[in-house]
């Protein structure tokens, strides 16, 4: 339910984005019908039973695969450990890069695959390990056996890692009504033309675009904070690639919050959705 709204509430399409998805899906004869231009966003949730060539795309005449589908969109993958882990680790290159190359003996083609990776899994096989409601039945070595399905790499290359704890029954019949996504979009929106405006020299739009040599440019940080990220860096064995992501998180969530300078508080948060990983992951 969750990953299904997030197309709802990112940024809205700009022209050139619509002509691109349009573009690719053209390839695939995937234009939805009486529709010249696609003007939303895509969302592809492909089963754990994928292929690495339907996954990344390929084929006698390569075409794109879902990783391209999904461009300028969300890439939904439920139930993660499920998919075969061949086909998963093939996603790093693009998610680094945005584009993915495939060559042929006939052919050599390169697609655009600049797409928002949602994944979800459950702690263990049962779906109770940590669970303070019921009790989990997996061994230690069933756990183990399941999550190390996902590769650290692969891990590194996800910026937000949320725990999500299982909701209770008065949260459920709760009135309060929460936001909606207009009104989240809206934000969404207001801070995305807060780094269009910020990067128009650069040649790119986004806090996710930047490179290294960007992020120490635009992701200054004062020296209260840049102690708090080494005691971070050095007690959960950060990698250099999570050292910038969370400098780009950090610099988003100041963006949202409409602050010029990337505080304290914002990176602090953004440390907050890379613990997962060591928690999981530690061993």
């Amino acid at each position: 339910m969750l990953s299904k709204r997030i197309p709802t509430i990112l940024p809205d399409l700009t022209f050139n984005e619509a002509l691109e998805i349009t573009k690719i899906h053209s390839i695939v004869e995937a234009l939805p019908a009486n529709m010249p231009i696609i003007a939303n966003r895509p969302f592809r949730a492909p089963h754990h039973t994928i292929s690495i060539t339907s996954l990344v795309g390929g084929g006698i005449n390569p075409k794109p695969g879902e990783i391209s589908l999904a461009h300028n969109g969300v890439l939904f993958l439920d139930e993660l450990p499920e998919f075969n882990r061949k086909t998963l680790e093939v996603m790093r290159g693009p998610l680094e890069d945005k584009r993915i190359t495939i060559s042929r003996l006939n052919a050599s083609l390169t697609y655009p695959c600049n797409f928002m990776l949602v994944a979800s899994m459950n702690p263990c096989p049962c779906g109770f390990c940590g669970s303070k409601e019921k009790q989990c039945t997996c061994t230690p070595e069933a756990i183990s056996k399941y999550i190390s399905k996902i590769s650290g790499p692969l891990l590194d290359r996800i910026d937000i890692q949320v725990e999500v704890k299982q909701v209770k029954y008065q949260k459920l019949k709760d009135n309060q009504m929460p936001e909606t996504s207009r009104e989240i979009k809206q934000r969404v929106n207001q801070a995305r033309k807060i780094q269009q405006e910020r990067y128009k020299n650069c040649g790119i739009y986004s806090n996710a675009e930047l490179t290294q040599k960007l992020v120490n440019e635009f992701c200054k940080i004062d020296n209260e904070t840049s102690n708090l990220l080494e005691k971070a860096f050095n007690k959960l064995g950060f990698s250099a690639r999570t050292y910038s992501r969370i400098l780009k998180v950090a610099r988003t969530i100041a963006d949202l919050d409409n602050k010029e300078n990337i505080e304290i508080k914002h990176v602090a948060e953004a440390i907050q959705y890379r613990n997962l990983d060591k928690k999981y992951w530690k061993n």
